[in-house]
């Protein structure tokens, strides 16, 4: 996963509202923009601006069914990027420790 597409996805995650959006697509069938600003306290406008950016994030793909256009999770995307998290927690662990171990040697030296 490039640092291009990581950036995306924590960007289209940043905002709560579209967080929000995620996790009522994550419902069987997902939602179209107008069902979501049913849902939502911000207008059919603003959710469909929240929808492009999760788009371009990867984090949902869009259906045309007739006129409306339905909106699915992508969960691909969110898997890679908690692995990728996972990968970055796991190298600061090591760190820590390292200098967890190197203050607690300085400390039996004094």
């Amino acid at each position: 996963m490039t640092a291009a597409i990581i950036e995306e996805v924590l960007v289209g995650l940043a905002d709560p509202m579209r967080r929000r959006i995620l996790d009522t697509l994550a419902s069987p069938g997902g939602g179209t923009a107008t069902t979501l600003a049913a849902e939502l306290p911000v207008s059919r406008q603003a959710v469909v601006k929240h929808l492009a950016v999760l788009d371009r994030a990867g984090l949902v793909v869009g259906r045309r069914s007739g006129r409306e256009v339905r909106y699915l999770v992508r969960p691909d995307r969110l898997a890679a990027t908690a692995q990728w998290m996972a990968g970055v927690a796991v190298e600061w662990d090591v760190r820590l420790q390292g200098i967890k171990r190197l203050a607690e040697s300085m400390e039996g030296g004094t």
